[in-house]
Order: C-alpha cells, then sequence, then structure tokens
C-alpha cells in the first residue's frame, strides 16, 4: 500500500434511528492484535448492547489486512458497508465498532445500510486525519562546524529531523519522503552537504499533513 490517511485520535460518534441508537467509536490500531484487543475492550464496555459490529484495516508487516463482522445483524449490512466507507476514503490502521442498541422497529436492510453509514462517516468527520506515505529514516555523523549548514539544508528540502545527539560528533536521525532519497544521496555525493557517515535506510511510513478527506 502506498499512501493512505489514519486518525490521530479516538472519537465516537452517535445516532437514533426509529428508536435504535448507533454509536460508532472510532480510533487508530497498528497491527491486528491491538485492533482486536480493542474489540474485546469495547464489547465489554457496551455488553448490554445487541449488536457490536467491527471493521477495521491494517498494515502488518507490509501487508494490508482486513476484517469485517455484522455481529448477527443480516448479512452485509454492518460490517461490509462500514470496511466499504473505510476503503472509499483511503483510511487505514483505522478501527470501527458499531454498536446498536435495539430499539424494537426494524430497519430493514436498507434502512441498516444508511444508519451504519451515516454514523460511521460522522466519526470519521470528527476527527483529526494524519496522511501517511512512504518514506526512510537515516542517521547521519556530523562535525559540529557542518550543524547550522545541515539543518538550514533539511529546512529547504522538506526532511525532518527527529532527534540530534551532541557526542564527539553530531548524530543526527532524519526521515525524508522516500522520492528525496536520491536527491539526497547526490547531494552528499557532490559535497552540497557535508556529512561524515550515513547508515542504511530504513523503509517507515512518514506523517505528511493532517487535513480532512472528501467524503466517499
Amino acid at each position: 500500500m502506498e499512501n493512505f490517511y489514519t486518525v490521530q485520535n479516538e472519537e465516537t460518534a452517535e445516532i437514533v434511528e426509529k428508536k435504535s441508537k448507533f454509536i460508532a467509536t472510532i480510533l487508530n490500531v497498528e497491527n491486528v492484535s491491538q485492533a482486536e484487543k480493542k474489540i474485546k475492550d469495547i464489547k465489554k464496555k457496551f455488553h448490554d448492547a445487541k449488536h457490536n459490529c467491527v471493521a477495521y484495516r491494517v498494515i502488518e508487516n507490509g501487508r494490508l489486512i482486513e476484517k469485517s463482522s455484522d455481529d448477527g445483524e443480516p448479512s452485509g449490512t454492518a460490517g461490509g458497508p462500514i470496511l466499504n466507507i473505510l476503503q472509499k476514503t483511503n483510511l487505514c490502521n483505522v478501527l470501527v465498532v458499531l454498536t446498536r442498541y435495539f430499539g424494537g422497529i426494524l430497519l430493514g436492510t436498507g434502512g441498516l445500510v444508511r444508519a451504519y453509514s451515516e454514523v460511521t462517516q460522522k466519526a470519521i468527520d470528527k476527527c483529526k486525519l494524519v496522511y501517511k506515505l512512504k518514506g526512510v529514516e537515516t542517521e547521519i555523523k556530523l562535525d559540529y562546524a557542518n550543524l547550522e549548514l545541515f539543518k538550514y539544508y533539511c529546512k529547504n528540502n522538506e526532511i525532518k529531523i527527529i532527534n540530534i545527539e551532541y557526542l564527539e560528533d553530531i548524530n543526527i536521525k532524519i526521515e525524508m519522503e522516500e522520492n528525496r532519497k536520491n536527491i539526497f544521496l547526490k547531494d552528499i555525493e557532490t559535497k552540497n552537504i557535508n556529512i561524515k557517515k550515513i547508515q542504511d535506510f530504513k523503509e517507515k511510513y512518514i506523517n505528511k499533513t493532517v487535513e480532512k478527506i472528501n467524503k466517499w
């Protein structure tokens, strides 16, 4: 998976449809184990509800994993529509648990899909979103005399300084978008930036911007 959005904070949203109460809980998860634990916690919290439907998408070991559950609702009316919204809005590393307290009036399959979709979107709209894209991380070593010049270079080339260690030399951990790696290496080679040592690059997802996304 290339780039995606994820949620920065946990949020809930609620609607009432023909006396049934729908409560959406949305939050960030980094792997399947964390998602499954959160599902258990939320189901325990809403143990008296008739349904706790689930959808999540996570990237684990470079592989996209998706799961959805209708939790006793008619097939395809709950977990599927929730997962579909996550897919269409390119949300990943996200879990949605949608709790329903039955109000005694049947909504029909169409009514259920609309209700579950509406409250899911309402929860997403409340979240702060982070845009994640493929990047790389490395650590470089340089002289004290070159520190300010290197910081200036990073500022003007969209390279983020994660950490600085002031030792015999200066060790700096940095991250950048994947497509900037070759430019950075060329600038080292041509001495546009002067460093003493560079470690191997590690792939990672980095935060680019925080913004709202278009509704599905």
